[in-house]
């Protein structure tokens, strides 16, 4: 009678999830997973409820908000996979709310007792009851420390472990399901993605990471003296509870409040920019939760920024990549850019080349002309999600969180600033990143990451080759050869393979010189480290052309 279902005692939880996906029309996706037996008689013949026309699209957010927190934040996710989710229903994904009714005081105050193994009224001088905000994770309360220090409190709802670890079971069981029976599954290892959203979400939960999160922004941003990040109070903090200093400010996309404040929209947009890029391309650690509910304009057009709890990574490689596809996009390098998709791996080898050419060509000639500050990353975003998803091209997820982010700045940018040109705030920080990417500490580092790579290879030969070698000895291998004694061939066979030797090395050579050469101080006079670099380049010049000459000389004989 339970069908593929395997966690009997969530009996109660399956149910309702069947229910709620059959009245919002999605009786056919129930069908295709096998779960129709935890209907009973009647809803199995009445499918669909009458409802207004609404899309497919329309009718699983819908689902996914009345489904509950769990589903909520898997949709919210599942936006940052266009790879996997079609550009229509990921538009209805990035519109999931996430504001629910509040859970009761007497149940919040239970939670806090027991954080603090004490009444809340004997940690704080004062705490509100009624809540700043409410999420389907948690609710804020403004509240006031012994040393009269205003803070709020983020407290965990209660019962919201209990009820994410039973959707998240039944989740992985929904996957498994999907996994055998649906096409996606053949394409995606389906109960992996649920198992990573599992590992993040009960991140999301864990506030000791959210604190040092907020003090790790906390830090990358005091140079830039226009963002300001409230202090984390670690003594008052657990895993159920955070609380932090109270910022009291405008919301920033009140332009009519930020006038009457006396405030310059336009320093506000540009102080953004400034935030936006360092975090991107400096720091490789950005604020992922872009709504203008987190942002508020403190004196002097200072940005104040709250709820830490999601953030995105951009390593080294990610961000290199990510600036060297954007040169030869505004290159319009067609070739250039597939190029770059498959040295990112974005790309399966199995693509079809020529049809993603033709479909990156497109996108090309709609821009093309067009000057930089002209170019929006919403437009150009949403060109690019049919070709993500028809390609099935896997960008890393915090690349979509940094679109998504870069597109919410630029809806503010449009009321707060409309000529703002994001590209000329962005441009010195590029430059720096290309200098600082081929520096002779950057080049070190990463022949050094190859050379441990390598390292690592070697030590793992002999284990890899062990199974090999036994199957040869048990006679499992065939081995033809083919013995060549022809002087003459060997002879030339010797040549080739020396002049291939000597070129590969001269070209890692000169290309290893000609990336350091734009670190140098060419100014007389000449620095030691300019001594050393110049005439190595030289002679590598020189003997390239020595090469050059020797090889075509050889060649005419």
């Amino acid at each position: 009678m339970l069908g593929p279902v395997r966690h009997v005692r969530h009996l109660g939880r399956y149910r309702q999830i069947v229910r709620i996906l059959v009245r919002h029309g999605l009786g056919a996706i129930v069908d295709q997973l096998g779960l129709t037996p935890l209907l009973n008689w009647p809803q199995r013949l009445r499918r669909q409820p009458p409802t207004p026309p609404q899309t497919l699209a329309e009718r699983v957010r819908q689902a996914i908000e009345e489904l509950g927190p769990t589903f909520i934040k898997l949709g919210q996710v599942l936006s940052t996979r266009p790879d996997l989710i079609p550009p229509d229903l990921l538009a209805e994904l990035n519109k999931l709310q996430d504001e629910v009714p509040p859970a009761p005081w007497e149940a919040v105050y239970q939670v806090l007792q027991d954080a603090y193994g004490r009444p809340p009224e004997e940690v704080f001088l004062h705490i509100e009851t009624t809540p700043l905000g409410s999420a389907s994770l948690a609710q804020v309360y403004a509240a006031t420390l012994p040393d009269g220090s205003e803070v709020v409190v983020k407290v965990q709802r209660p019962g919201i472990r209990h009820t994410i670890d039973i959707d998240l079971e039944i989740l992985r069981d929904i996957a498994r399901l999907a996994q055998e029976r649906t096409a996606l599954g053949e394409i995606y290892d389906l109960v992996e993605i649920v198992d990573e959203f599992a590992f993040t979400l009960r991140g999301e939960l864990d506030y000791i990471r959210e604190a040092r999160n907020a003090e790790r922004l906390r830090h990358n941003m005091a140079p830039l003296g226009v963002v300001y990040i409230p202090r984390v109070y670690w003594e008052y903090t657990s895993e159920r509870v955070i609380v932090m200093e109270r910022i009291r400010g405008i919301k920033i996309d009140d332009v009519e409040g930020l006038r009457k404040a006396g405030l310059n929209p336009q320093k506000v947009i540009l102080n953004a920019a400034e935030m936006i890029v360092k975090q991107a391309l400096v720091d490789g650690f950005f604020h992922a939760d872009p709504h203008p509910g987190n942002f508020y304009v403190l004196e002097n057009n200072v940005i104040g920024v709250m709820d830490f709890g999601i953030v995105g990574y951009l390593s080294d490689r990610v961000r290199e990549d990510l600036i060297r596809l954007f040169i030869v996009s505004v290159l319009m390098d067609v070739e250039g850019i597939v190029d770059q998709l498959l040295r990112m791996s974005v790309v399966h080898q199995a693509v079809d080349r020529a049809r993603l050419r033709r479909d990156v060509e497109r996108i090309l000639v709609r821009y093309y002309g067009l000057p930089l500050k002209y170019i929006r990353a919403r437009d150009v975003i949403n060109d690019l999600l049919p070709i993500v998803y028809r390609h099935r091209l896997g960008l890393p997820t915090d690349l979509w969180l940094l679109g998504k982010t870069l597109m919410m700045w630029e809806g503010l940018t449009y009321i707060l600033y409309p000529d703002f040109d994001f590209f000329a705030v962005a441009d010195p920080y590029v430059r720096r990143f290309l200098r600082q990417s081929r520096a002779p500490r950057a080049i070190a580092r990463r022949t050094a990451t190859t050379l441990n790579q390598w390292i690592s290879l070697v030590a793992e030969t002999p284990a890899r080759l062990r199974p090999i070698l036994l199957q040869m000895e048990r006679g499992q291998w065939e081995v033809r050869t083919r013995e060549v004694t022809d002087p003459h061939y060997l002879s030339m066979l010797d040549r080739a393979i020396s002049r291939l030797s000597i070129a590969l090395l001269l070209a890692a050579l000169i290309i290893g010189f000609g990336m350091v050469l734009p670190s140098l101080d060419l100014t007389w006079p000449w620095s030691l480290t300019t001594w050393l670099v110049m005439p190595g380049f030289m002679s590598m010049f020189v003997l390239s052309l020595w090469w050059l000459w020797n090889t075509l000389r050889g060649g005419k004989k």
